[in-house]
């Protein structure tokens, strides 16, 4: 790994840290939506991320809204528990956090600290990643997704065509001014996650050759109405990192995820589409395509 920084010495995550991360994160692969190099990045703002190595393991910690510092679940080949386990005594002992956690663990990690009397391992339903057929949101079948082809022909009821286009330069200043028009209509300055949301969209669309992630545009009378990008999580999973339309055009959010899952990610068996959040709103959402299975998460945390 070369100049790698060495447990504890964590640094800020930058753009040129991303081969060393995602050799390791590739070789050792999580599965998990959040422990991609590119929502590592995106989020560094809002989540402070800052990353380094224990022995083979990559640790990342990072904390949000000012509160607490909490570590994310290792990544390496082996002794993922023992730098679990580093991570927990460091954030209490050194840096004074009174019930450190490892945030978003997966089933694997957690299972190894179900085994230790010392460990304390809790479900986070609102952490599970959302996985689809992939068939299932191109095709839209049966009574199931009868309202999400009722939205898709709504929008070709008051629109009589569209022009769908692989994101590229040119559309960035388009998606940019998109997002800040939803945002005014949203409201992001009164809410910390909006803003860290609209950072993390502007942070992917200036980087996203730098990142490698794939991105499409649909355009409506020749305007920018919708934007999305994603990139392969394993060899027969997508995942979704962002998707925004315009609210005003109905059954626009519903075009963009069938066209892209059809026209990008076809060869895919599933689409990952991160988390709820704990959102009402945006669980129902999720919920309503109809989820082939969830990627279970948990918090680990010291006992005592």
């Amino acid at each position: 790994m070369g100049t790698s920084p060495l447990f504890p010495d964590f640094k800020p995550v930058e753009i040129n840290d991303r081969q060393s991360v995602i050799e390791i994160l590739r070789s050792n692969r999580p599965g998990t939506s959040e422990l991609t190099f590119t929502n590592l990045f995106i989020w560094r703002n809002h989540y402070n991320f800052r990353w380094c190595l224990h022995n083979d393991c990559l640790c990342v910690i990072g904390e949000e809204n000012s509160g607490p510092e909490f570590a994310m679940a290792p990544v390496g080949p082996s002794g993922r528990i023992e730098a679990a386990a580093a991570l927990l005594e460091w954030l209490k002992g050194k840096r004074g956090v009174p019930s450190p956690a490892i945030e978003r663990a997966d089933e694997g990690l957690a299972l190894e600290a179900s085994r230790f009397s010392g460990l304390i391992v809790e479900e986070r339903r609102e952490h599970f990643d959302y996985v689809y057929l992939t068939r299932e949101l191109i095709d839209l079948p049966g009574n199931r997704n009868r309202n999400k082809r009722n939205h898709i022909n709504q929008f070709f009821r008051a629109y009589e065509s569209y022009v769908y286009e692989e994101l590229n330069e040119r559309h960035i200043e388009a998606a940019l001014g998109l997002q800040e028009k939803w945002c005014l209509l949203r409201r992001c300055e009164e809410d910390l996650n909006l803003l860290g949301e609209w950072d993390a969209i502007r942070e992917i669309l200036n980087n996203y050759r730098a990142l490698e992630v794939a991105g499409a545009v649909i355009v409506v009378g020749g305007e920018v109405k919708a934007f999305t990008l994603g990139e392969p999580l394993s060899g027969d999973m997508a995942l979704i990192h962002i998707e925004k339309a315009d609210p005003g055009i109905p059954g626009l959010y519903q075009l963009i995820n069938q066209q892209f899952c059809a026209r990008r990610w076809n060869t895919m068996k599933f689409i990952n589409r991160e988390q709820d959040l704990g959102i009402p709103g945006l669980r129902e959402a999720k919920l309503s395509y109809n989820p082939d299975h969830f990627i279970k998460k948990y918090s680990i945390s010291l006992r005592g």
